[in-house]
């Protein structure tokens, strides 16, 4: 009889530190005597059956490497005709014991799915929005905070020597985990986040109140998922949505600028950070925790804790239900945020 086979993919939008989660998932599967499959670009390579055999030689040090090796996408079985059929099958032809798949809401949701047809799943928690329930935090936020708050520093700068309004526009849907973090430890001084509709009058005054009182600049941080007040639709790139029904963010810095200037009559830029938060080099913090739940993962598989997630619970590693993970958004509390309104102006 030969090994057994653990087949692991990464979905949806990339995440510093999920190749260390590959890494210790590949390192330790040898170890307890498994052969590590990669399925390539998420559920789409499942579907196609596009894989490759991943072995300690090929993870050596890619913990340090943003990305995935494995490659991603958005791809969405039950938005394929027979996808769910096809991806049980595909796991039957390729002799997967299990499946290990690293993601978001959306991954995570299709791998609920799947477990709940007798796939033997374990997930690993991924988004730098940091916006997954049933876990403490997710593996990439980090990074994304350091990057944004690198972005702002630099930011001041440039805003104090021309005397202007400079809007950031930061990533986040439906929750402003990067914003606020990332703009309290840059230094803004107006953060605007989806779970609390914004006043343009109020962001002009606390403007206006700055260069009164001979501060000549100001710094905006806005989640791109951040909404006016009394209004309900996003603002987008382009028509349309993705497999899950997502549509595609962006242009709130812009409007912001346009419209902050037009009413203080401060010079307004804007900047979009954009892939910036998300690619490069994973933190310190991200490598050791990512690592960490590669370990549990793999670990999980071999107690036969399927349907269930690894997570950091109250600074443990625990396992939790895949449908407690996927059921409910993390967001911001109202109460995180009013620490942060103290140093608005």
């Amino acid at each position: 009889m030969g090994k057994k086979k653990v087949g692991v993919l990464t979905g949806g939008g990339d995440a510093p530190g999920l190749n260390a989660v590959i890494r210790a998932v590949v390192v330790k599967g040898e170890k307890l005597g498994y052969e590590i499959i990669g399925i390539k670009d998420g559920w789409r390579g499942l579907l196609e059956k596009s894989t490759e055999k991943i072995t300690t030689e090929t993870v050596e040090d890619i913990h340090r490497e943003g990305g995935t090796i494995l490659g991603t996408s958005r791809t969405n079985p039950y938005k394929e005709e027979g996808g769910e059929q096809k991806a049980i099958e595909n796991i039957k032809q390729l002799g997967l014991d299990a499946l290990i798949a690293i993601g978001g809401d959306d991954t995570l949701g299709v791998a609920n799915k799947l477990s709940k047809k007798g796939v033997k799943v374990v997930g690993v928690p991924k988004t730098i929005d940091n916006d997954l329930s049933a876990t403490d935090i997710c593996f990439g936020f980090d990074t994304a905070i350091n990057r944004v708050s690198e972005a702002i520093d630099s930011l001041h700068t440039t805003a104090k020597s021309h005397h202007r309004v400079l809007v950031v526009e930061v990533m986040g849907r439906h929750a402003g985990w990067i914003t606020l973090e990332g703009g309290i430890a840059g230094g803004a001084h107006v953060i605007l986040i989806p779970e609390e509709p914004f006043d343009l009058e109020e962001i002009c005054k606390i403007i206006n109140k700055r260069k009164e009182n001979g501060k000549l600049y100001s710094i905006v941080a806005v989640a791109e998922g951040a909404l006016p007040k009394g209004d309900s639709k996003f603002f987008t790139q382009a028509e349309g949505t993705d497999a899950f029904g997502h549509v595609k963010l962006g242009g709130i810095a812009k409007a912001l600028e346009k419209e902050i200037e037009k009413r203080t009559g401060i010079e307004t830029r804007s900047v979009v950070l954009g892939h910036l938060q998300r690619g490069g080099s994973p933190s310190a913090f991200d490598r050791y925790f990512a690592t960490r739940l590669g370990l549990k993962a793999i670990d999980m598989v071999e107690k036969k804790e399927f349907g269930k997630m690894a997570a950091l619970k109250k600074g443990e590693l625990v396992s939790v239900p895949l449908e407690e993970a996927v059921g409910k958004m993390r967001t911001v509390d109202k109460e995180l945020l009013d620490e942060a309104k103290v140093f608005f102006g």
